[in-house]
C-alpha cells in the first residue's frame, strides 16, 4: 500500500512541476485544470484559475507525487514534513542537492556523516523541505 505525498503549492504548481522536469526528471503522467472539471462551476471557484491545476502526478523514479495549486491564493506554505530522496551514489546525489536548491535555501550542507555517505538538507524554492541521502 503507497502512501504518496499531496503538494499544494497554493498558485504555482505549473512552475514547479517545470522545476521538478528539470531538477529530478519527473515525468507528468496526469495533469489536469481547474477548467476541465465536469458540472457546474462552484459558486467560490474565481474564473481566473481555469488555467490552474486541479490535480497532477509526478513519477519521480518509483514514487509519485500529487501537485495541485490548491485555493490558488499565493504564497505557498510547507510546515512539518520532508520528502527524503535516496540517491544511488554521491556524484548523483550532490547533483540532485544542487539542482533542488537552485533558487531555495540550503539548511544542512551535504557532507559524510555516521548513517550515509552523503546527506544533506534543503528547502527548495517553493518551500518544500528535502533531505537527500546516500544510504550506508
Amino acid at each position: 500500500m503507497p502512501i504518496q505525498p499531496y503538494l499544494n503549492f497554493n498558485g504555482r504548481a505549473e512552475e514547479a512541476i517545470e522545476f521538478y522536469k528539470r531538477a529530478l526528471g519527473a515525468k507528468v503522467t496526469r495533469l489536469m485544470r481547474f477548467k476541465d472539471m465536469p458540472g457546474p462551476r462552484p459558486p467560490s471557484m474565481d474564473p481566473r484559475n481555469d488555467e490552474k491545476v486541479m490535480h497532477s502526478d509526478l513519477r519521480i523514479g518509483d514514487t509519485t507525487i500529487h501537485a495541485s495549486d490548491g485555493q490558488c491564493q499565493g504564497a505557498p506554505t510547507f510546515s512539518g514534513i520532508s520528502l527524503s530522496l535516496t540517491a544511488p551514489s554521491d556524484a548523483e546525489a550532490e547533483r540532485l542537492f544542487a539542482a533542488l536548491s537552485d533558487g531555495g535555501k540550503v539548511t544542512m550542507p551535504m557532507n559524510k556523516t555516521f548513517f550515509a555517505s552523503r546527506f544533506g538538507m534543503l528547502n527548495d524554492r517553493f518551500g518544500v523541505a528535502w533531505m537527500v541521502v546516500v544510504e550506508r
